[in-house]
């Protein structure tokens, strides 16, 4: 139980930090959008949907490398990374697999220090 208050807390507080930063509290696919732009450094005034969804996929590439779910493979010809996967990412329940990506994101803005 407290591990699961202390993941809250600390989410609570990113996103805090997010809202003040962005003016709008981000929900989670909002992080890894931005988390994705972050790593890749993409730039482009209009993004379509595959390049968003794309993004995202980084995002989660790069959050889930340090538990051995993905391992950096290579850069493209644009610069992009390319990754290999693992293992399959557990199947949990709704909400404990939204709490699984919150630590994950929580360690990367820890480790960014933000």
């Amino acid at each position: 139980m407290f591990v699961q208050e202390n993941l809250h807390q600390r989410w609570y507080q990113l996103e805090n930090k997010l809202t003040d930063k962005f003016g709008k509290k981000p929900d989670i696919e909002t992080i890894l959008f931005l988390i994705g732009l972050q790593e890749t450094g993409f730039q482009t005034n209009k993004i379509s949907k595959e390049q968003k969804q794309d993004l995202m996929h980084v995002a989660v590439c790069i959050l889930l490398q340090p538990s051995g779910y993905f391992v950096f493979e290579k850069f493209d010809s644009d610069n992009y990374p390319h990754f290999k996967q693992l293992k399959e990412v557990p199947d949990y329940l709704s909400s404990e697999h939204e709490d699984f990506f919150k630590e994950h994101i929580l360690h990367y803005f820890d480790k960014i220090e933000f």
